[in-house]
Parts: structure tokens; sequence; C-alpha cells
């Protein structure tokens, strides 16, 4: 005799005032996600220096990239069959764990390792607040609330390298080495988020019983890991080295092996590929790849010009950045209340791709004696562009998928953005460093044959010897020397550098046309005005009220919480 099923929930309509309280859990938790990757950029190399493996800290951010990137889907898919509770609880825990052990590190190996620990739990924080939003708020509200998402990654993309160059530069804090405290930041901060999402976090759901896709899981890692790590070390290996080669080939036969695991799993696949017939999903995931590779692959560069061309201190640097963050969450907040009052969406993600194509561009133009004012409008633009991009892209995927996919749906998104910010990092930053030694040497030439750099030359013999270092091989590794070289002297190698930029700008301007056109296939679907949850309890209700199941007393009894 089968069992019957659960009688289902009562439909749940969340208040402003509820919604903003788990809000608060969910940016909590985004937000140690965040700081964790800027405040990293500006600590690393006292980190990598302090545990004597300088030539090893690559490893500790392939390490980290490969677990995040490989468990977001898994937290989507987990999430719908399992609710998002545990799931989001589990993430703030492990990260914790992981910050704590990155603390305690003694080597790089240590190091790296920990940071694998941290990236389990980085890939749920982003994706799976996502899938919350997408539960309890209705299409056409939830990009107003979505856009306080991007206001956390902008603040965060600002107080991380403030902060990271603060705890780099101490050296100790409390009796402990000031780099360690870039970890153990994490612990309050992420104990506060499990208390408040413990708290205020109950859903209503009903458990779905669904094979779980091991065989989509393993195949995925195979396919993942060698790709992203030849993705961060191909440069220093060499693109067609064997170490290359070979992880190339690894990948290509876990991705032959993935699309067979998920044709057999079908609809209970980690990623379903039918999910990718729906063209909203489709435009969405390519749409994000390409959009991932020009935000990552393009911006990485502005701290780099900002620090070496225009002096500023990494502190400053994230200061300087202020206006690109300003840029995002203006976008984000416009078009958020847009949607609202108007249910449109699709013209969004086109403005957003053109702003962005317009200030790649016109970032191909500054050069090492533009004003820094016109560098920040640039900035201005790219965040708009962003902030007009991302929101509503994420805003149209849930609302073209089945209430019981918004995790699977949102993972695969977030999923194909990450992975596309990996590429273009990976291509842009494998280009700027194969360019760049030959327009350094080129400016000086050039340089060289001018009478005011000659008698710069003469007026302090000291310089001769920090120009061997500026025209060296290891100018690169460290470009220190540059404040002590008179302006003379360094602005060649500004000039070079500024030479080298504009190349990866024109390369990622060319990808962002390509996404321009991709967006421009997004189709434009009423919103719902009905949430996920609201929707699945509303389904479960009719199809058991046509099945003639009641609840005590004749009618559905509400299920227990999510948790």
């Amino acid at each position: 005799m089968s069992n019957p099923s659960p009688p289902a929930e009562h439909p749940v309509e969340f208040t402003h005032r509820q919604i903003l309280t788990i809000l608060g859990g969910l940016m909590m938790g985004m937000f140690l996600a965040a700081l964790d990757q800027t405040i990293m950029a500006t600590a690393t190399r006292t980190i990598a220096d302090d545990l004597q493996g300088f030539d090893m800290q690559a490893w500790a951010t392939t390490a980290f990239l490969i677990t995040s990137t490989i468990s977001t889907p898994l937290y989507g898919k987990l999430s719908d069959i399992y609710g998002r509770r545990p799931f989001f609880l589990f993430a703030i825990g492990i990260f914790i764990v992981g910050s704590f052990l990155c603390g305690l590190s003694e080597n790089m190996w240590q190091l790296a390792a920990f940071r694998a620990v941290q990236g389990i739990g980085a890939g749920g924080l982003m994706s799976l607040a996502l899938a919350i939003i997408g539960d309890i708020v209705p299409p056409r509200e939830r990009a107003k609330y979505q856009g306080f998402f991007l206001a956390v990654f902008g603040t965060a993309s600002v107080l991380g390298p403030i902060m990271g160059g603060f705890f780099a530069g101490a050296d100790k804090i409390l009796g402990v080495d000031g780099w360690r405290w870039v970890f153990y930041l994490n612990v309050p901060i992420g104990l506060a988020a499990m208390a408040v999402v413990a708290k205020v976090l109950h859903l209503p759901h009903h458990r779905v019983d669904h094979r779980i896709d091991w065989p989509g899981a393993l195949t995925l890692i195979v396919t993942l890991v060698p790709l992203l790590t030849v993705a961060e070390q191909g440069r220093e290996w060499g693109w067609d080295s064997g170490k290359s080669i070979a992880c190339y080939v690894i990948g290509v036969i876990g991705l032959i092996g993935f699309i067979l695991a998920e044709r057999a799993y079908k609809n209970e696949a980690l990623l379903p590929l039918r999910l990718f017939g729906n063209r909203t999903v489709a435009v969405g995931a390519a749409s994000s790849t390409i959009l991932g590779m020009a935000m990552f692959g393009g911006l990485m560069t502005v701290p780099l010009y900002l620090q070496i061309v225009k002096g500023s201190s990494a502190t400053m640097a994230g200061l300087q950045m202020i206006p690109f963050v300003v840029g995002i969450m203006s976008g984000s907040i416009i078009s958020g209340q847009l949607i609202s009052r108007t249910g449109r969406y699709r013209i969004f993600p086109i403005v957003g791709s053109v702003l962005m194509v317009v200030a790649l561009f016109l970032f191909s133009l500054v050069g090492a004696d533009t004003p820094l004012w016109r560098t920040m409008l640039v900035m201005v633009m790219m965040g708009l562009g962003l902030g007009s991009n991302m929101q509503p892209m994420i805003t149209a995927v849930q609302n073209a998928v089945s209430p019981r996919e918004i995790g699977t749906a949102t993972g695969a998104v977030t999923f194909f953005r990450s992975m596309g910010g990996t590429l273009g990092t990976a291509v842009f930053l494998s280009v700027l460093f194969n360019v760049l030694p030959g327009n350094i040497r080129d400016e000086f030439t050039t340089a060289q044959q001018t009478p005011e750099f000659q008698a710069a030359l003469q007026a302090d013999p000291a310089q001769q010897e920090l120009l061997k270092q500026a025209t060296s091989g290891d100018a690169l590794t460290d470009t220190s020397f540059l404040g002590r070289l008179s302006d003379v002297i360094a602005h060649p190698f500004k000039v070079g550098f500024s030479e080298s930029v504009h190349v990866v700008y024109l390369l990622a301007f060319a990808v962002m046309l390509i996404g321009l056109i991709v967006v421009f296939f997004l189709p434009e679907l009423p919103l719902a005005q009905r949430s996920a949850q609201q929707a699945r309890a509303e389904d479960a209700l009719q199809a058991q009220k046509s099945a003639g199941v009641p609840g005590p007393g004749g009618g559905p009894v509400p299920a227990a919480t999510d948790g």
C-alpha cells in the first residue's frame, strides 16, 4: 500500500518588513563571500611572503575557485529537493570553519587546502540567497530586493581592499599576525549571520524524494578541476605544455561523461539539459558567461592601472573604485524600481550591455596621462551597465522556470557567470603579461632618445640601476621600484603598461559586443505576481483538491517549515 501524499501547505505571503528581516540575514551571508574575494586581493602578497610561498600563491586562489564553482549547482539542486534553510546554514558554517583554519595556516599548502574548504561554503552563499528571494518575493517585486545584494557586493568591493591593506600592513594585532585577521574577521560576521538566518528564515517546504545525481556531480568535478587549474596556472606552465594538454584532455573526457550523466538522469539531473531548451535560461546562461568574462577580465586591470600608473596605494585604489560601486548600486536600484512599476525587464539587460560596451571602449582610450576624473566617469558607466544587467537577468530566468526549479536555475546562472569570470581572468591576464614586456621596452627605447630622459639619468646616477630593473624580466613581479624612479624615467613604464591594458579592454569590448547580440534574443515574458513558494503551495493545493485529498477538518494542513 503506497503512502498518501502529505497535505499541501497554505500559501504564505510575506510582509515587506518580514522580507527585509530575512534579507538582513541573507545579506550578511553574501557579505562574507564578497568581502573574502576583495580583501584577499590586497593581502595575498603579504600572506605569501610570510608563509614563504610566493611562487605558490596562485594555488590558494585556484583551490577556492574550484570548490566554490563546483558546489554552486549542487547547492541549487539539493536545496530544491530538501529546502533552502539547512543548506544556507551549512554554507555559512563551512565558510566559518574554513576561515578559521585559514587563519591557522603555517604554510601555503595548508592555506590552499583550507581555502578549498572556504570555497565549499562560498558556493552556496550567493546562489542560495538569490534563490531564497525568489521563493518569498514575486518576480515583479524581486528586482527591487535583489538590488540590495548588489549593494553588498559594491560595499565589499570598497571595504575589502582597504581592510586587506590595513590587516596586511599590521605586524601584530592582539598578539596575532595582522594578515591572519583577514580570515578571523569572517568568524564573528558568520556567526551573527547564522544566528539571524536560523531565527528568521522559516520557509514552507515539502520534501520531494528524487535520485541525487552523484554521477553528474562527479563528472562535473572531473571536468572543472583540470580546466580551472589550467585557467589559473596556464600562463606559468605554458598553454601548450604537457601539463596543460593533460588538463584539456581530462576536462573534455569529464565533459562528455557529464553530458551523458545529465541525459540519463533527465529531470533529476544536477543541471537538467531540458532547462537549456528554455530560451530564457539558454540566453541567461550564455549572457552570464560573457558578462563574467567582461566584468572580471576587464575590471581586474583597473586597480592595477590605479596603483602602477597613478601611483595609488592598494587602500587608495580601493577608495578610487567607489564610482564603480556607485554605478552598480544606482543601475540596480533604478532597474529594480522600473521593473516593479512596469512589469518589463528585457530592456534593462540590453541597455546595461550597451553601457558596458561603450565603457570598455572608453577604458581602451585611457592613457598614462588621462586625468583620474575621466577614468572615474567611465567607472560609473561600467557600474551602471553591470547593475542594469546582472539582477534583471536573474529575475528573467527565475520567472521563466517552474517554481520547483528556482534553485537549480539560479545556481546554473551563477555557475556560468563564475566560469566566465575565471576564463576571462585567465585569458586577459595572459594577454596582458604577453604584450607588456615588449611595450615597456619599446617605450623606454623611444624615451632614451629624448634630452629630458638623458638629463634625468645624468642628474641621478642611481636611476641607471633602477632603469635596469624596470626593463628586466623581474619588473612585473615587483613594481615597488617605480616609487623610486623620477617622473621622467618612470613615465615610459607607465605608458607601456597603459598601452598593454588597452589591448585587454579592446578584447573585453569585443567579447561584450557578442554579449549584446546574445541579450537581444532574451524573450519578454509576463512577470508572475506570485512568489515561488506561493506558486508551489497553490499548485499542490489544486493537485490535492483534484485528487480529493482532504486535510483534518476537510482542509489542507500547513506543512512543516524549512528546518
